[in-house]
């Protein structure tokens, strides 16, 4: 039987409808799978620092518990008993400087293995802390003992879509002085983040960065979180 005009146009109908269902079906599926991975790079981020923060403060509280007074020649200094900047010029004979102040090389003050130089490594075989690569995205985490107190922090300049919500959600899980999540992302020069300006570290261009204190001294310098609050602490 021959179709006729009508039925060849009923067909073509039927066509583009399922074409356009199908279309909006991927579409769907595209933004849900987009979505699911967003949520989960959030989820992974914030749960890797957590995880991190709470290793790296309960190895250098552990050893200011074990050594309350400190290296004795640190004695009358300023944050003791933390651990001094590894790359610091303290660590003469026959110790040495490291070449910069990554928290894998703190030691612990007090733990002087015979010799007040001669800081035990808080991360180590020796002390069975090891402390592991740090959170997918970020730079190894920094340490950093000064006029300001105490603190470690991190940085990223990664741009994945997700990191905003997962420095939003990070931060919320800290009270306000404890820990700031600063957004320097948009801007293009680094951000000072002591009271010593250049000779402190700093949160470099277009990054965010993760700091956490131990120790704050009246001179603590705060530049404003994710949520632009934590521009003053007591």
């Amino acid at each position: 039987m021959i179709k006729t005009k009508k039925q060849k146009g009923s067909a073509l109908v039927y066509i583009l409808i399922a074409i356009a269902l199908l279309a909006l079906l991927t579409a769907t599926l595209m933004d849900s799978s987009s979505q699911q991975t967003s949520s989960q790079g959030t989820f992974n981020t914030v749960t890797d620092l957590n995880s991190q923060i709470g290793f790296i403060r309960s190895a250098i509280q552990e050893c200011i518990l074990n050594y309350p007074e400190g290296a004795d020649d640190l004695a009358g200094t300023s944050n003791v008993p933390y651990p001094v900047n590894p790359s610091s010029a303290y660590f003469s004979a026959p110790a040495a400087p490291e070449a910069d102040d990554t928290v894998k090389f703190i030691k612990c003050p007090g733990n002087d293995q015979g010799n007040v130089k001669l800081h035990g490594d808080i991360f180590s075989g020796n002390s069975g802390k090891f402390l592991p690569p740090p959170p997918k995205l970020f730079n190894e985490w920094a340490y950093y003992n000064g006029v300001d107190g105490v603190f470690f922090y991190t940085s990223t300049d990664k741009t994945d879509s997700f990191l905003s919500t997962a420095m939003s959600k990070l931060d919320e899980q800290y009270a306000e002085c404890e820990a700031d999540i600063i957004d320097n992302s948009a801007s293009g020069t680094a951000l000072d983040i002591t009271s010593e300006a250049a000779l402190g570290p700093n949160c470099p261009a277009n990054s965010y960065c993760v700091r956490v204190w131990l120790i704050t001294q009246p001179t603590a310098t705060y530049v404003g979180d994710t949520d632009t609050d934590e521009t003053s602490c007591p």
